[in-house]
């Protein structure tokens, strides 16, 4: 049973990989269905089954359209995430009972409908349950946000939560081009804007700006995992 009660106006970390460590994002066809369902399952109405509206080429149908230009009954705000080749990252603040756990359930569920019928294959795709951390204090907060966002950095700088960034410049400029966060859109660039909650980007982007101006002598306190 998951120890972890989801309460209302709380901010949690939610995070899991693919089983046994396999991608689960394998092109930018799948990323993109991502962040879709980011979206779209984040509604009181929204079926999994919507998922069969997806044509596995990469066309979406008119279908899936109708459904989001209605107004949303949100279950979670999404704060920040991040996806990388064999797994997640969310910043989700609950909004409605039982909505971290509704949303997650829809989104995996949906996700991996998705990709085993792209992909042929069958069974799980996720490592077990998603594993969640409560986001209390403020200093945690803004740690998580960055290093949420720094997470790309592992596809170029595999050793630099051990040895730390030498090349700030190079870096931001990596982060800057990485479409799978909200990343770009907490620095100005509409990348996935009807993703992120925009109270929060408004609320919270200056914690991202801050870091930008100043080159980190260590990323120690940034590393959570």
């Amino acid at each position: 049973m998951r120890k972890t009660i989801f309460a209302n106006g709380e901010l949690y970390h939610i995070y899991n990989r693919g089983v046994e460590k396999r991608k689960i994002f394998l092109d930018d066809q799948d990323y993109f269905r991502a962040v879709h369902a980011l979206y779209v399952f984040n509604d009181e109405e929204s079926h999994v089954h919507l998922t069969r509206s997806i044509n596995v080429r990469g066309r979406t149908s008119t279908i899936i359209y109708r459904h989001i230009q209605k107004k949303r009954e949100k279950l979670v705000e999404i704060v920040a995430f991040c996806l990388m080749p064999n797994h997640y990252h969310f910043l989700l603040k609950q909004v409605r009972e039982g909505g971290i756990s509704k949303f997650m359930q829809k989104f995996g569920t949906g996700y991996t409908m998705y990709f085993n019928e792209r992909y042929d294959r069958s069974g799980v795709l996720f490592q077990g349950k998603f594993k969640s951390v409560f986001v209390g204090k403020e200093k945690y907060f803004s740690n998580l946000l960055n290093y949420i966002h720094l997470n790309p950095v592992d596809l170029i700088e595999p050793n630099w939560k051990e040895d730390g960034i030498k090349d700030w410049p190079k870096i931001r400029k990596f982060l800057k081009d990485y479409r799978w966060s909200s990343y770009k859109d907490y620095i100005g660039l509409k990348n996935f804007p009807s993703v992120i909650d925009e109270e929060a980007l408004d609320k919270y982007s200056d914690y991202t700006a801050r870091w930008l101006r100043v080159d980190l002598e260590s990323i120690e306190n940034l590393v959570l995992e």
